[in-house]
């Protein structure tokens, strides 16, 4: 069996030049397969630095080739590598722990082995002191996990000012989802909001006064979004509240933006879906009821004829669902549900419809 190449590694946050470096220093012996150290040899290195676990993220990637002196000794300069996935001065060293995995190939190719995985017990100095304070004017620089850089500053009466973007555009993740009261705001629960055009939309049942906010991803250290006093969403934010029992629709929407910075606004509207029929009206209906034990809502329509609102869709404050293939399951947009076996003679239907968080579902009718 092949022996694993053993390394013993020292890390050491070195200040490289008067700037801020973007590196820091990793010493190590380089061992052959019979364990003994490899003398005055070239040898490769691949370095990868991992988030939060010895098995997480990998954040950079980088390759380098050493000589090593006459006892095995190698010096790396891990951020001046060539790099292969990532940016070395895009990684934040302020957030989760960070690991240093390190693969070899004795041989100075790149038939890597790996050889170990150590977590920086400390991060490198240099790199974190880059977001701190060094001059008159200069701002705290804060970067969220989606990689937006914010700003935070002071006057000379002692104001902080809001965080705002460095540069670009300030812009909410792709996918978002939202948690809340109502599964003790556990992201691993979290559920995913539908894009829809320039909208994301849920749909959910809350007691009153539920509590909600939204976050990038189902996990723990995934930024979480919430409201300002004017309901826009900010990282961070206070909690969106249902007022009263009830069938919501979650919606996300750009509103507007100040400068470069894109406005986003939250609301919980509470709707109670509505049928639009087709070729005319029920002779009768009955009031739409949920349960919302069985997320279930139920009608009954009466006087339908092949002639006379024989045909439908369920309209979601807004957004319209059809059935495209006649299987029972609603389609957005899709063609109008149609009564089966209509004749003159009037009859009369059951009309029981699920709505899921994303906004598909499934309907039933039953005639009466």
């Amino acid at each position: 069996m092949k022996k694993l190449y053993a390394t013993i590694g020292l890390f050491l946050a070195s200040l490289l030049s008067a700037q801020v470096p973007q590196a820091f220093s990793y010493q190590t012996i380089a061992f052959n397969a019979a364990g003994a150290p490899i003398a005055n040899g070239n040898v490769s290195f691949r370095i990868s630095i991992l988030d939060n676990s010895a098995t997480g993220t990998v954040l950079y990637t980088e390759t380098q080739t050493k000589t090593t002196n006459a006892k095995g000794l190698v010096n790396l300069n891990i951020g001046q590598g060539t790099a292969t996935n990532g940016n070395f001065g895009g990684i934040n060293w302020g957030t989760n722990s960070k690991f240093v995995k390190v693969e070899m190939d004795p041989a100075g190719g790149s038939n890597y082995t790996n050889v170990g995985v150590n977590q920086l017990m400390s991060v490198p100095y240099a790199q974190v002191s880059k977001t701190v304070v060094t001059g008159a004017g200069q701002g705290i620089t804060l970067t969220a996990p989606n990689g937006t850089a914010y700003t935070l500053g002071i006057n000379n009466s002692g104001t902080l000012s809001l965080p705002q973007p460095t540069s670009g555009n300030s812009s909410l993740p792709l996918n978002l989802y939202f948690y809340g009261s109502y599964n003790s705001f556990n992201p691993l629960s979290a559920e995913l909001l539908r894009n829809s055009n320039s909208f994301k939309i849920g749909y959910k049942y809350f007691p009153a006064n539920t509590q909600i906010k939204f976050i990038a991803g189902q996990t723990s250290s995934s930024q979480s979004y919430g409201a300002d006093t004017s309901s826009y969403i900010v990282p961070n934010g206070d909690n969106y509240v249902a007022s009263s029992n009830g069938f919501y629709q979650i919606k996300v929407s750009q509103t507007g933006s100040i400068g470069n910075t894109l406005l986003y606004s939250g609301q919980l509207t509470n709707i109670t879906p509505q049928i639009n029929f087709y070729n005319g009206s029920p002779a009768s209906m009955q009031p739409i009821t949920y349960y919302p034990s069985v997320n279930l809502f139920q009608t009954y329509v009466y006087g339908i004829t092949s002639g006379n609102a024989s045909s439908f869709r369920i309209i979601l404050n807004g957004e319209e669902l059809g059935d495209n293939l006649n299987d029972g399951n609603f389609d957005f947009n899709g063609s109008p549900i149609v009564f089966p076996n209509l004749t003159s003679t009037p009859k009369h239907f059951k009309i029981e419809f699920s709505i899921n968080t994303d906004g598909t579902g499934e309907y039933f009718l039953t005639q009466l």
